[in-house]
């Protein structure tokens, strides 16, 4: 166990929902359908000032709910400091920075930094980082997964980037152990099925 360790936070999740860019109430109602529905990991990207506005009323719903909300688009210690004063429970990066998960560490929350490259991988395993976010994921494709697998199987993979309920599956089905879906939430029917794949035992 390390100090970013993601399975008490994860559990059995298979899906997590990214909500960025959306005003403090639109993203609370989509958090909460998404709770409704099953899917208990929400990531709310934390890229522009207004947006953590939106990160701590997600924070303060799912207290209500007993669900536990990450920032993402973490790349600075500065945000990461941000994040932590909103009740962030981890950060999410779209690279690997070992500053920034240091940064994460001082605040006590787990972080999950970007990776596109076993390279990158490695560099990450060394430093204590177990579970990573693989990004973009529908350029690696799944069989990356696979693939890394081999050489580096104590890793453990969130798929981010390109992800929808058409071909989440394929990427669980290739190890990934939780399937990110940001952008393809603007299609209301995505959320739904999605939640199909969360509830599915693995």
């Amino acid at each position: 166990m390390t100090a970013h360790d993601f399975a008490p936070l994860f559990g059995t999740a298979r899906v997590m929902v990214i909500l960025r860019d959306l005003p403090p109430m639109e993203t609370v109602r989509l958090a909460q359908r998404a709770w409704d529905l099953g899917i208990d990991v929400v990531e709310v990207p934390i890229r522009t000032p207004d947006a953590t506005l939106a990160l701590r009323a997600a924070v303060e719903a799912g207290k209500d709910r007993g669900r536990r909300v990450g920032a993402g688009t973490v790349r600075t210690p500065a945000q990461v400091r941000q994040a932590a004063s909103a009740g962030a429970a981890f950060t999410v990066a779209p690279g690997l920075d070992l500053a920034v998960a240091d940064a994460a560490v001082s605040y006590g929350i787990p972080h999950l930094p970007g990776v596109a490259t076993p390279t990158e991988a490695q560099l990450a395993l060394d430093h204590g980082l177990i579970w990573l976010k693989a990004f973009p994921a529908v350029s690696l494709g799944p069989q990356w997964f696979k693939a890394v697998a081999g050489p580096l199987p104590e890793l453990r993979f969130v798929a981010t980037g390109g992800i929808d309920a058409g071909n989440a599956a394929d990427f669980l089905a290739a190890g990934v152990r939780v399937v990110a879906v940001g952008s393809a939430l603007s299609d209301p029917r995505q959320i739904d099925r999605l939640a199909e794949l969360a509830t599915t035992p693995a």
